[in-house]
């Protein structure tokens, strides 16, 4: 190291100006890589060793170093105000401090470059298995209140306007589809970025005749060692993934709660959240207000920046490794957390969502919901679907005008208007029979409701054995 405490600091003679100084730390955002630099300074040490350039007793006093500091840090957490310049320089200066020359010989035919590349794919690895985690807690709870309530007619809506009835759980189902793809996405992710880049050197490859293949081994890489250490200490793909399914996963995530946000108003009361994920107002105390769903909406805005902030420092970066590149951290690392925050509080929110169950199906009644399954009944009754549309449409006028729902429209104006139905409209318009009509798979019959339930609730449990393994 420089006099300064750079790494890099062999052909300079005066200091950096401290405002660049400052300017250009990265500790205190990469300083979360501590641990996986630790581990990545143990496995390139031991192959070190088997090529020589550690004895036997040497790494053994490398790794005691690694250990003593790692626990340390447990203890302590990550000194993110040290005056080092980024994590590796941090550790290195302690492992120096902890085994005299042999932590400066660590670095031997290694590069910041496929370091900081090896580090950042062990950290995003547990951050995406976490995620995943999150994303099932978040389905368990969906899960739930589909089970509870399978076959409870819910309005369902397009346009924002009263369209079919649902059931809840058809509903709550619904977003555990979106989640579903949101994790098969953040797994996805995870399986391209499971190759080591350690050894790739600053670009060219290290001049160490190191055995890859057992580092990529040693470190849990399933894929095995990069290819190409050009590419491997440049692409930033794996980010750029990972924050695509974040920004996806938020969407979905603003979608649930601008529906749930939605069913507390006043003008709904479908749902009431509970005190434990609900805020009142400074003036007026009769406000309840659903503050968790409200900010795990407004959080979604962030995630699509930080995509759209990784997309850009890319475009135009010439290969290898620029120092562009120190900015990735700064786009996603927040953002993984903040997704993963999300996804908790939006499970604690919906644990702690209660459904009024009566007025849901009372309004399920209500807003001619049922005139798609009246112009069925014409077509059953031999009426070419487009002209029973027509028919239907004159239907509703005439039930508006009387302030009436269709089952309810009199006598005389049945015969009048549907001259060719004779059955009992208040029972074949009633939401319990319009929702038993939609029994195919995907539909929002109970049956097929239950059954999906059944499904997601195997899925969930093969999700917390892969979890476990």
């Amino acid at each position: 190291m420089s006099k300064d405490g750079q790494m890099w600091g062999g052909r300079f003679q005066g200091s950096l100006d401290a405002l660049f100084a400052e300017f250009q730390k990265s500790l205190p955002v990469d300083h979360v890589l501590a641990f996986a630099d630790l581990r990545v300074n143990r496995a390139w040490s031991t192959a070190l060793a088997k090529v020589g350039v550690f004895t036997a007793a040497e790494l053994a006093a490398v790794h005691a170093a690694i250990d003593d500091l790692e626990a340390h840090w447990r203890r302590t957490g990550i000194p993110v105000g040290d005056p080092a310049e980024d994590v590796h320089s941090l550790v290195e200066r302690e492992l120096v401090a902890r085994c005299g020359d042999l932590g400066k010989r660590i670095h031997t035919g290694r590069s910041r470059n496929d370091q900081v590349a090896t580090d950042l794919r062990l950290f995003l690895r547990e951050r995406a298995a976490a995620l995943r985690a999150a994303i099932a807690g978040l389905c368990a709870e969906l899960v739930a209140k589909a089970a509870a309530h399978h076959d409870a007619p819910i309005p369902g809506y397009t346009h924002l306007q009263r369209a079919q009835p649902i059931t809840i759980g058809h509903w709550a189902l619904a977003h555990c589809e979106a989640l579903g793809r949101d994790r098969e996405r953040i797994a996805d992710a995870a399986a391209r970025m499971d190759s080591s880049p350690l050894g790739s050197g600053a670009l060219a490859g290290t001049v160490l005749g190191v055995d890859r293949d057992a580092l990529a081994r040693d470190l849990g890489f399933g894929r095995g060692p990069s290819r190409n250490s050009l590419d491997a200490t440049a692409q930033r793909d794996h980010l750029c993934e990972l924050a695509f399914a974040c920004a996806m996963a938020q969407t979905h995530l603003s979608r649930l709660a601008e529906d749930t946000i939605f069913f507390a108003t006043q003008e709904a009361r479908f749902v009431v959240f509970g005190d434990e994920v609900s805020t009142g107002s400074s003036l007026m105390p009769q406000k309840r207000n659903p503050d968790a769903m409200e900010l795990v909406r407004g959080k979604c805005a962030r995630a699509h920046g930080a995509l759209l902030a990784l997309l850009g420092s890319l475009k135009g970066l010439p290969l290898a490794y620029n120092r562009d590149l120190q900015t990735d951290k700064e786009s996603l690392l927040p953002t993984l957390a903040e997704t993963e925050a999300c996804l908790q509080v939006a499970t604690l929110a919906i644990r702690h969502m209660r459904f009024d169950l009566a007025r849901c199906a009372a309004e399920a009644e209500r807003g001619y919901l049922n005139a798609t399954d009246l112009a069925d009944l014409l077509v059953a009754a031999g009426v070419p679907f487009r002209d029973a549309h027509g028919v239907v449409g004159a239907a509703v006028n005439r039930a508006v005008d009387l302030g009436v729902e269709l089952q309810d429209l009199p006598a005389d104006e049945k015969r009048r208007l549907l001259p060719q139905l004779r059955v009992d409209l208040r029972q074949e318009l009633a939401a319990g029979a319009v929702l038993a009509r939609r029994d195919v798979v995907g539909g929002t019959a109970p049956a097929r409701v239950r059954a999906e339930v059944e499904h997601w609730q195997t899925q969930l449990a093969a999700w917390s054995r892969e979890g476990s393994n």
